[in-house]
């Protein structure tokens, strides 16, 4: 047994802390007929899938996992994970899963005097990260801008946030990733694994730097260093320090007098801005922006986003951003900008919620801004009268900064050209309202990226898609006509590295789903 694996054994098992949780030696195992179930099965962002699970196992310690996995797999169930619940594709609630993991009780944040490291359990929110790392240290990760995320999926698939553009990716600062693996015996251990260069296990690490999550086993437990950080760093130097406030802001353009000229000028000055202020040292890096261009149904286009830098600058920077966007257009119609403490903005974040809508995404990096084609065909299709669609969207969200000075070989997140992140949306309230929807954001899409087969393939311009926005249609050949299998868009050349992982820690391929990673 390797020292890795010898630690991994000693958090494994059920201690004082976990006892203090005050849970039965677990897991639970919770079945339609528990009162709980109900909740479980259904705590998830979007209404669009409804599993109906054998089992729910609610796992309060790592050895709760090494239990219902060994269970599971000698039951021959067919496994899946929960962590937060925001999984926009049926890879925790598909039919044919009978056997879910409900990581939400593995919520502790703490310092790792052992790793020198921040350990957080996969179960945490996002919002209780920035909480507990703030309060208690004075730092934080560049993670996302909803607070309600889990980090089980967020941080394996290279999630982004408004620091991204400061910071990196949330997986540039992953230290060590504790794993439940099953072996090709259907043994089930846990297995720790770290970036230090000497540790046998330092692929499995790198595999959860962007290969997105339920591919190699179920994570329990993640540790946070930054990598430029000394490895004596005293706590409070080991991870980003926030400024102590952030300029939040939110302005809208009306659909009312604007046509498809300004309409175009206002996206091609957007793009021109990111490009122009895409480098990590440009003092705009500090500025976070999400554009989402709205269907004209629904009145206005929005603009949310925050700025990280002092008093005073922060402000410079974002009347700078506005006037570059409205320059020979129309002016937003509503700006409201808000200072507040940075730990207040960032539990706020986007300020939107899934809530109970039926939800499709698609997504797209982009090395610039779209192509004058590209903004006629976001255009035609926000503005279509024959399609009974409201709530019909396409985002472009900031990127690039510190995100593109890690190379692509050093974590599996392979997207570090780019300086915007494209996201269509389709949102509906009834299963009725599906068939609509859908085809509108699959026209839409595909006629996007119609120059590539229909999908955003690697090359001039755009470079893949997003695998924390996971969309099936990508491995479907009737929405993806291109000679691009769907790992290529999402992994590029790291795909055959991740296969690589996954044929020495998964490979019974008991961990899987529509778009997971093949052994």
């Amino acid at each position: 047994m390797n020292s890795s694996d010898a630690r991994a054994q000693g958090h494994a098992q059920r201690t004082a802390d976990d006892d203090a949780r005050g849970l039965p030696p677990g897991p639970l195992r919770i079945g339609p007929d528990d009162p709980r179930y109900g909740h479980l099965v259904s705590r998830g962002a979007s209404n669009r899938f409804r599993g109906r699970p054998d089992r729910v196992y609610l796992a309060g310690s790592t050895q709760d996992v090494v239990r219902a996995v060994r269970e599971a797999v000698r039951s021959g169930a067919r496994i899946a994970v929960r962590s937060g619940g925001h999984c926009f594709e049926d890879f925790v609630d598909h039919p044919d899963v009978t056997a879910v993991i409900d990581l939400s009780p593995l919520r502790e944040v703490v310092y790792d005097p052992h790793h020198r490291a921040f350990s957080v359990e996969a179960g945490a929110t996002v919002g209780e990260v920035y909480r507990q790392l703030y309060l208690g240290w004075g730092v934080t990760l560049p993670a996302g801008y909803h607070a309600e995320v889990g980090v089980g999926g967020h941080v394996p698939g290279g999630g982004y946030g408004p620091l991204c553009r400061l910071y990196g990716l949330v997986s540039d600062h992953l230290h060590a990733v504790e794993v439940v693996v099953v072996d090709r015996d259907g043994e089930v251990r846990t297995v720790v694994a770290t970036r230090r260069e000497d540790d046998p296990n330092r692929e499995l690490w790198w595999a959860h730097t962007g290969g997105g999550g339920g591919s190699f086993g179920v994570v329990t437990r993640f540790w946070f260093r930054s990598p430029a950080a000394p490895a004596d760093a005293d706590p409070t130097r080991a991870l980003p320090v926030p400024t102590a406030t952030a300029l939040t802001f939110t302005a809208k353009w009306s659909w009312e007098g604007m046509d498809e000229e300004r309409f175009a000028r206002l996206v091609r000055n957007y793009g021109d801005w990111a490009e122009r202020h895409g480098a990590a040292d440009d003092p705009a890096a500090a500025l976070y922006a999400e554009f989402v261009l709205m269907r004209r149904a629904t009145g206005d286009h929005l603009l949310i986003g925050q700025v990280a830098a002092e008093e005073g600058p922060d402000r410079r920077l974002l009347d700078g951003f506005l006037g570059a966007l409205s320059a020979g257009t129309v002016r937003p119609a509503e700006v409201r900008p808000r200072r507040l403490p940075w730990l207040t903005a960032a539990l706020r974040g986007s300020g939107e919620s899934v809530g109970d809508w039926h939800v499709k995404i698609k997504s797209g990096f982009l090395r610039g801004g779209l192509t004058d084609r590209q903004t006629a065909v976001v255009h035609r299709h926000l503005t279509r009268a024959d399609v009974d669609v409201v709530a019909g969207s396409v985002a472009l969200n900031t990127f690039g900064g510190a995100v593109n000075t890690t190379p692509v070989a050093s974590t599996a997140a392979p997207h570090r050209d780019s300086v915007l992140k494209l996201a269509a949306l389709a949102a509906w309230e009834r299963p009725d309202q599906a068939s609509a929807h859908l085809a509108w954001i699959r026209d839409c899409y595909r006629d996007l990226f119609a120059d590539t087969g229909g999908v955003p393939v690697p090359g001039g311009n755009v470079d893949g898609a997003f695998v924390n926005y996971p969309d099936t249609d990508l491995a479907d050949p009737r929405w993806n006509t291109s000679d691009t299998p769907w790992q290529t868009l999402y992994f590029k050349d790291n795909h055959a590295r991740l296969r690589a992982v996954k044929r020495r820690w998964d490979p019974r391929d008991v961990f899987r789903h529509a778009l997971s990673v093949r052994p």
